[in-house]
């Protein structure tokens, strides 16, 4: 699929317009979609509409059939923060007739201090815009603003994970770890570097891991997942999240297990999209790394498990620059990309600040570390909520 501009069209443009019937800016001519011949709508006016539950079967054709459509892009994504964390759906569909043309996913959201925010998308990595033209991911985008500023929020962030075009203000803290995978199964160890092949092949050999998948390993997992996020000085999240992620996705998630004999060791949550496999929530026991190698024989067994699966790319997910996560990816082979993050602000003056490179936090993280395991998970489930 195409998203490039088209020629002009032979009568002026008319000017999109919302729902709500307000005029949006034509900053640039609208696109004509370029999937074979023109149809006959690709004179019709461009129309921003509140997306609605009832668009979500051709919204989801439409973002699994983008190029730059992401799982978080899907309405189950939507569905499930709705349900589990009880922030509102703000969502924008572009119609060009009968046909959508563009979608923005997007939640409001309220900080501890009940101001308020629209993510695209919460507890995701990417979002942002998605339109078969430049001019429509624009139109969908100011239509996100004006809805921000008629509820006096504070900001507009758009998580993108390709570049945007936009001009906002860029919010440039995380990097993305994204590769093709190899053909054969036998290639994926090869294609490690060398000093985290043989932690793998010691994993395996000597240690005796082994690598298992099942939907019955949800509660390990959060448990797993937990205790490196206290360990990190972060809140969790509710273990209803990942079991409803489970029940909203199905078979697009797996779950895997490293074990040794009865022991857990480490823990993935992997979402398939398309042909990309997304390794997104992980957690490991203490020690586990230090002793067995227990992440370098996941990752490694997670790839040769998507390449019998025959999926093509492989999606490390997202890192802090400086973060020990970053580094290890790193040493994985693999190759940071900057993540393009935009943001419009609004009521706020300033790029949201509250995050573990924030030097102001350190105290914070430092006493959520020490805290017990059961009153960190307890304090977790609320504050959870204000941490998108």
């Amino acid at each position: 699929m195409s998203s490039t501009e088209g020629a002009p069209l032979a009568s002026a443009p008319q000017i999109p317009t919302t729902e709500r019937g307000e005029s949006l800016p034509a900053a640039a001519p609208l696109g004509v979609q370029e999937l074979g011949a023109p149809s006959a709508t690709d004179a019709q006016s461009l129309s921003i509409r509140p997306g609605r539950p009832a668009d979500d079967p051709a919204r989801d054709r439409f973002v699994r059939a983008h190029p730059r459509g992401t799982f978080f892009h899907r309405s189950g994504w939507r569905r499930v923060v709705e349900r589990v964390f009880r922030h509102e759906p703000s969502d924008w569909i572009a119609w060009r007739g009968g046909e959508i043309v563009g979608v923005l996913p997007l939640m409001r959201t309220r900080s501890l201090l009940q101001n308020t925010q629209l993510i695209s998308m919460p507890y995701a990595v990417y979002g942002g815009a998605v339109g078969l033209s430049p001019s429509i991911e624009a139109a969908l985008v100011d239509a996100a603003r004006r809805e921000g500023a008629r509820e006096r929020a504070g900001r507009v962030e758009l998580r993108y994970r390709d570049p945007s075009g936009l001009g906002l203000v860029p919010f440039s803290l995380y990097s993305t770890f994204i590769r093709d995978l190899p053909t054969k199964v036998e290639d994926v160890l090869a294609s490690i570097p060398k000093k985290a092949r043989a932690e793998c092949r010691k994993a395996r050999d000597k240690h005796g891991l082994e690598f298992t998948e099942g939907p019955w390993y949800v509660r390990d997992l959060y448990r797993l997942f937990s205790n490196n996020k206290r360990n990190l000085g972060s809140p969790g999240l509710p273990l209803e999240w990942f079991q409803g992620l489970q029940a909203e996705f199905g078979e697009d998630l797996v779950i895997h297990v490293v074990h040794r004999g009865r022991e857990q060791l480490s823990a993935v949550m992997s979402f398939v999209d398309n042909d990309t496999l997304l390794a997104y929530y992980a957690g490991t026991a203490d020690r586990a790394d230090r002793d067995y190698s227990a992440s370098n024989f996941m990752y490694c067994s997670l790839q040769e498990w998507a390449v019998k699966r025959g999926l093509k790319r492989f999606d490390f997910g997202r890192s802090r620059r400086g973060s020990g996560a970053f580094s290890f990816k790193e040493h994985q082979g693999f190759e940071a990309r900057d993540l393009p993050y935009q943001v419009a602000l609004l009521r706020e003056r300033a790029l949201p600040s509250f995050n573990p490179s924030n030097p102001k936090t350190e105290r914070l993280r430092k006493t959520w570390s020490r805290l017990p395991p059961w009153l960190a998970a307890r304090l977790s489930v609320p504050l959870s909520r204000y941490l998108p």
